[in-house]
């Protein structure tokens, strides 16, 4: 069975008249016990599965077209074709179903075919009347024979009938010696006749009539039969379009007389059904399933002839990637792979991974890398398509050629680098090239469809290499346009060939250190918009919420690099300040960027936001939007909503205590006082946690030695002056400020982890006699500026049992393990953990003193 004669493909006929490709296996018949007689298998070549289980029925009409192909129906509008790779196997085949329908073998069809209406009638006609009988071919008998080709179209069994008469009688040559004569003789109505005749011969559907009518001898006269149109007022000239406009370009001189051959005819035939014939009609549209039929398999067999010729296809290659090339060669060779690669489409999954296999060996890729770095628009645009064709087919196969390309070249000739400048330089207005580019990166992006073997992880790997080479250049439209900052102006237009539009109005410029947290209403209301650079032209506004759609994918797919690269450019900050786009497209891709970052509830990320006080721009984009009712305003308030149902502790204590006084103003959603409500329960759950804290402390339940607590202490008071607004952390962990953020997020997560295993408290500090203040550590003060060591000192007095301020302050700040790694300072945002019982080994009271 492992012989090629059976060989086969299997397809199915869709909804849409199309063939479907079920699969590649090898085919036998043998009687199947279940179906109760003689039945054609199909099992897959690659895992013996089946294909197909079809019992041949002796009532079914099977049909033999091209040598190679058997087509039958199974049921109203189940049509099922086998196509052979050798006319052996077809032929044998053939036999055994000509052998149940007790045929011979010689016939193209098994059986008439007919439907319920006409079996009775079909039953009681004379075995004399077989076929039709049809009328001399003269040029007076014409209308007779149009008229008859009419008739018959509504009756698949005459349809039959009439087919084999033309077929028998070599009739179809007839006609079109007639239709010569007609021209010659000028005799408009022979031709309209004709037009009739052609046009009814074609809708009988048969493969056998359309090789004669679609022979190089025949097809032009056919053509020209079908321009003379009775509707029309004049003829057509198909044929002139065909023989003068049309030209058939060889990119490479092709040697094979029958591939040439086939390409000519798919093209005519694809014109015939495409441009000539009219739209069929509901009750036309099964009329032409043989003729998509034969184009489908043409285009297969095309792909196939030039698939195993590597020597045309080598040399295709060497001339595309020479230098030496001309301009309009070049065009010509890279419309031809266009051509070749939409031809594959028509292949079945093995045959169709052979081919882009063929093409990765022979060089596709550094190929495609030259040509769409070219000026002429026509070569990029179709070198593109060609890209999406590769893309689709094997994301993997892209991926692996790019890394390897990155250990032996520049990160400006990386082919994604190149990819990602066409569509940053995409000149049309809409962009329409660049959503195609942007839309083939996310596929190259998406962790979903990278692969993960046991000793090769795809997206660690190719993730690394991205964000390393080839992030930088897709957010340098973004960093340039929300920088005041000159030089990196001129580096991305030295770099990237495009057009940008500034708008540099004076203003302060953003630094990434920690603005102030406290803003009144007054500096809120009215946003000085002059104080950010926006991008004013509508097609640069198209392009960065293009790349923000890019990075809004990344966060919610990438999270440890993303995560990594905000951090480092402060990225969201720099994007935020599109929320003063006076394009209200891009300032709601900014905010769905800032959405996605806080819907993943990372504290990572929530930190970043209270410290770096980036709620400011969106609450100015609100306040600014006014009583305007917008998709603006109800993108802010369910971001502001989302924080108040998920209950995110560190930002609803972040946006009540430094810009509530801005927001009570908005009533017409509970949103802010329902904030506000959180952060007081919050607040007053906390203060009775505490409550038992003083009697913990008589009981000398945190008490260390004199030493320990001295060289805590100072270590306390010294990190105190970092630089203004840094979180506080143990010396083990402040190998670097906190604003540059850990490279190594897997460390950091760990440290996380040891921290969040205590037991945190988040105590007060006594401020008169009964009465606590609650604090934060991203406090107001601390994001203002003001020295978190005053603040200490201004809320730790001596306590009312003699311990000193230092004491107080330890034991309200640190919940420590002998050996373990904790923060000094507690975050409101860490999960709240019930107080363990005091018999908790971690807590046991030391005895001693």
């Amino acid at each position: 069975m492992s012989d090629t004669r059976r060989r086969v493909k299997v397809y199915t006929l869709n909804e849409d008249r199309q063939w479907d490709d079920r699969g590649t296996g090898h085919v036998s018949s043998t009687y199947v016990e279940e179906l109760k007689g003689m039945s054609l298998l199909v099992r897959a070549e690659s895992d013996g599965s089946l294909l197909l289980e079809s019992k041949i029925n002796p009532n079914t009409a099977y049909q033999k077209q091209q040598d190679t192909l058997i087509v039958w129906s199974e049921a109203e509008n189940y049509d099922l074709a086998l196509s052979f790779q050798e006319k052996a196997g077809c032929d044998e085949i053939w036999e055994k179903i000509c052998q149940v329908q007790g045929k011979d073998p010689s016939v193209e069809v098994t059986q008439d075919l007919i439907d319920e209406s006409e079996e009775e009638r079909f039953e009681e006609m004379p075995e004399t009347s077989h076929l039709i009988d049809l009328p001399t071919c003269e040029l007076n008998k014409l209308e007779e024979i149009a008229d008859l080709v009419t008739s018959v179209l509504s009756s698949p069994i005459r349809r039959e009938k009439l087919a084999l008469a033309l077929e028998n009688e070599g009739y179809i040559k007839k006609l079109l010696q007639l239709f010569q004569a007609c021209e010659n003789l000028e005799n408009t109505e022979g031709l309209h006749h004709l037009y009739e005749i052609i046009r009814g011969i074609l809708f009988l559907n048969k493969a056998t009539l359309f090789e004669v009518m679609f022979s190089d001898e025949c097809i032009m006269d056919v053509v020209g039969c079908l321009e003379y149109d009775p509707a029309l007022a004049q003829p057509k000239r198909h044929r002139e379009f065909l023989t003068k406009t049309a030209k058939f370009k060889e990119v490479i001189p092709i040697t094979d007389s029958e591939l040439r051959q086939k390409i000519h005819q798919t093209y005519r035939v694809q014109y015939i059904q495409d441009i000539i014939l009219p739209t069929p009609s509901v009750f036309e549209e099964n009329f032409l399933s043989t003729l998509t039929s034969f184009i489908f398999f043409n285009k297969v067999e095309i792909v196939s002839m030039l698939q195993e010729d590597e020597k045309f296809l080598s040399e295709v290659f060497a001339q595309l990637t020479d230098e030496a090339t001309d301009d309009d060669k070049r065009r010509e060779l890279v419309n031809f792979f266009k051509e070749f690669c939409a031809f594959s489409q028509t292949l079945q999954p093995q045959n169709r991974d052979a081919f882009f296999k063929t093409l990765a060996k022979l060089g596709i890729l550094p190929a495609l890398e030259i040509v769409m770095g070219m000026d002429d628009l026509q070569v990029r645009s179709a070198a593109t398509d060609i890209f999406s064709y590769l893309v689709e087919f094997s994301p993997s196969m892209v991926r692996e050629f790019v890394m390897q390309e990155a250990q032996q070249s520049d990160d400006d000739i990386l082919l994604i680098n190149v990819v990602i400048e066409q569509m940053i330089c995409d000149t049309d207005p809409e962009l329409g090239g660049a959503v195609q580019l942007m839309g083939l990166l996310r596929t190259l992006i998406d962790p979903e469809n990278m692969l993960a073997t046991t000793n090769k992880t795809e997206k660690s790997e190719f993730l690394n290499f991205f964000y390393n080479h080839c992030m930088h250049v897709l957010t340098a439209p973004l960093l340039t346009n929300t920088s005041e900052d000159k030089c990196e102006k001129d580096f991305f237009l030295k770099h990237y060939r495009y057009s940008w539009s500034f708008v540099c109005t004076p203003s302060h410029s953003h630094s990434h250190s920690t603005p102030s947290s406290s803003i009144s209403q007054d500096n809120i209301v009215g946003s000085n918009k002059n104080n950010t650079i926006c991008p004013d032209n509508y097609q640069t506004a198209q392009l960065l919420a293009l790349i923000l759609e890019l990075l809004t994918f990344c966060v919610e797919h990438h999270t440890y690099h993303i995560k990594n690269y905000i951090m480092n450019k402060d990225l969201l900050r720099r994007v935020l300040v599109l929320m003063n786009s006076k394009h209200t497209f891009l300032a709601l891709c900014a905010l769905r960027f800032m959405r996605r970052i806080i819907g993943l509830k990372d504290e990572f990320y929530n930190r970043y936001i209270t410290k770096g006080n980036l709620f400011e721009p969106v609450i100015n984009a609100l306040l600014d939007n006014g009583t305007r009712y917008n998709l603006l305003n109800s993108a802010v308030i369910e971001l502001f909503e989302f924080i108040r149902v998920e209950d995110i502790k560190s930002l609803t204590a972040h946006i009540v205590e430094n810009f509530y006084k801005a927001l009570e103003s908005i009533e017409y959603v509970q949103t802010f006082k329902g904030l506000k409500t959180k952060y007081e329960q919050e607040k007053d759950r906390q203060n009775q946690k505490l409550n038992s804290v003083p009697s913990i402390l008589r009981s000398n339940r945190f008490r260390r030695d004199a030493k320990a607590l001295e060289e805590d202490e100072e270590m306390w008071f010294n990190e105190d002056e970092e630089e203004e607004g840094k979180v506080v952390v143990a010396p083990a962990e402040k190998s670097k400020p906190e604003d540059d953020f850990p490279d190594n997020y897997e460390k950091f997560m760990e440290t996380k982890k040891a921290k969040e295993s205590e037991d945190k408290e988040n105590l007060p500090k006594r401020t008169s006699p009964g009465g606590f203040k609650f604090t934060f550590s991203h406090s107001a003060s601390a994001a203002n500026g003001t020295n978190s060591k005053s603040v200490v000192a201004q809320t730790l007095p001596a306590t009312s049992n003699g311990s000193s301020s230092k004491t107080t302050n330890l034991a309200t700040s640190v919940t420590a393990t002998k050996g373990s790694l904790v923060g000094l300072v507690d975050y409101p945002d860490d999960e709240e953990e019930d107080e363990e019982e005091e018999t908790s080994p971690r807590k046991r009271p030391r005895l001693g003193s």
